[in-house]
């Protein structure tokens, strides 16, 4: 994910620090030596992160946005823990922090998915003499305990800031390497940005489940098969050229441009499995499913970032033997070949997804749901028409009368039934001279029922309760009661 370089340009900054030698040093002098270290790593092993720098002090303001140019970094300083005084100072934000109004809120929890890591130009003994270790932590609680506080371990020198920021990287910027396999074919890829552990919630004792260094692709899916699932990443999928001697060619950045294209060329005439992979799924329009773990798969498909350029990019699915239930479960998948009949037909016109399930889904029984106005205006107007034409349509009035109730009372939607009861009655009203009697009679007791329904304080307003046909000297003997 992008990366926030907040550095931290105040006075206490500039307080010396005892190394040995002739040189003066400063807390920021050891900031910069360690910051030097992440960004060369980054640009080396790292090079799709984008990065920003910040610097702040009783301001802030943005020196460097989102690049992937790591040679106009050069100066980054971060905290030594020092609060600050006085109103605007982290201990005054911390103290004040539930006394904030909603336009003046607190910047922590940021609106996005996010970890925060806090680089103190301090040692752990420093920082406990003083309440910046706690307020540090809240920072990192309030930021739903994603991140970490990092200190420097014994005295302070270029060492040991060293020592701080390598955790750093192993811990946040160590590139993930892993073996693409599809048969007998391998190929070195690295994942960006790396996959970060799942925890199922399901479990009892929730353990983090991270993907296997060995992706193995178990077969190919069309892409209008597939479609578009929910995921819960997207990466990049990139090849690592290796030469003859087993050596990494690529990815990475030389410093010397000849040597570097020198690299690139000779990476060009290797033949890799992973390009091979990527032109395939491109020119066939198919995705292909790989297995990341135990009851673990994604898929692989190309992705166009324009006209011209295209990437191979990974989905993950959530862990499970039926993460896409329209194609069933992954390990019952298999070739075209051991069917009996080829299931996507001999003029490849049909498809064998979605899978039908073998139990009727709640979702697809005869239920009323209005997403839209024009749903609810086709239901009142049904019954209005029917009430038009009564007591010929008596059975049918009353069968999607019963419906609406139903639907409204479930959505406890009580003015509609109160509605609809006005509309019956003004229907009563509008009945010409010819009409039968017994259409009057209907109609008001239809609209008496929703109305007491409409108070959802009667047993008429029980939900498995329906409202049947008035009997009346002018009904048929035929009429039965719903």
């Amino acid at each position: 994910m992008p990366t926030v370089v907040v550095m931290d340009v105040s006075l206490s900054m500039t307080r010396p620090v005892s190394v040995e030698g002739s040189e003066e040093y400063q807390r920021k002098h050891l900031a910069v030596h360690g910051l030097t270290m992440l960004f060369e790593h980054m640009a080396t092993n790292y090079k799709l992160e984008f990065t920003a720098l910040v610097v702040f002090s009783s301001l802030w303001e943005l020196m460097v946005p989102f690049t992937r140019d790591y040679n106009t970094l050069q100066v980054v300083l971060v905290t030594d823990g020092c609060l600050g005084i006085g109103r605007g100072s982290l201990r005054h934000s911390l103290a004040t922090h539930n006394q904030r109004s909603e336009s003046n809120r607190f910047p922590l929890p940021f609106p996005f998915p996010s970890k925060l890591y806090v680089m103190c130009m301090a040692n752990l003994e420093e920082l406990q003499s003083t309440d910046s270790l706690d307020c540090l932590e809240r920072l990192i609680d309030l930021n739903n305990g994603e991140g970490q506080i990092f200190t420097i371990d014994g005295p302070l020198c270029l060492k040991n800031v060293q020592s701080m920021f390598g955790k750093l990287i192993d811990l946040a910027y160590t590139p993930f390497h892993a073996v693409l396999k599809c048969g007998h074919l391998t190929s070195d890829v690295q994942v960006f940005p790396r996959p970060e552990p799942f925890i199922i919630d399901e479990e009892i004792d929730p353990i983090p489940k991270a993907i296997n260094t060995d992706l193995e692709i178990v077969g190919f899916v069309d892409i209008a098969d597939i479609s578009s699932p929910p995921v819960l990443s997207r990466h990049l999928v990139l090849p690592i050229a290796l030469n003859r001697e087993g050596d990494e060619v690529g990815p990475g950045i030389t410093d010397d441009t000849e040597d570097e294209n020198s690299a690139n060329q000779i990476a060009g005439k290797i033949p890799n499995f992973c390009v091979l992979l990527h032109g395939s799924l491109k020119v066939e329009g198919m995705v292909a499913v790989v297995q990341l773990g135990p009851e673990w798969y994604g898929m692989l498909y190309s992705q166009a970032d324009s006209k011209k350029k295209s990437n191979l990019m990974m989905s993950l699915f959530e862990p499970g033997p039926e993460p896409l239930p329209w194609l069933g479960k992954m390990a019952q998948l298999g070739p075209i070949s051991d069917a009996k009949e080829n299931p996507y037909g001999e003029d490849d016109n049909k498809s064998p997804f979605p899978l039908q399930p073998k139990n009727k889904r709640s979702y697809a029984q005869n239920v009323t749901v209005w997403i839209k106005p024009s749903g609810l205006q086709t239901d009142v107007q049904k019954i209005l028409r029917n009430a038009r034409k009564l007591p010929e349509k008596t059975q049918t009035f009353y069968k999607e009368l019963n419906r609406l109730r139903k639907a409204a009372l479930a959505f406890g939607f009580l003015d509609l039934l109160k509605g609809v009861a006005d509309m019956l009655e003004r229907e009563c009203t509008l009945l010409p001279d010819t009409a039968h009697p017994d259409a009057a009679f209907q109609l008001t007791h239809a609209a008496q029922q929703l109305k007491v329904a409409s108070t959802g304080a009667s047993e008429y307003a029980a939900y498995d309760h329906n409202i049947a046909p008035l009997q009346t000297d002018f009904s048929s003997s035929s009429t039965e009661r719903m």
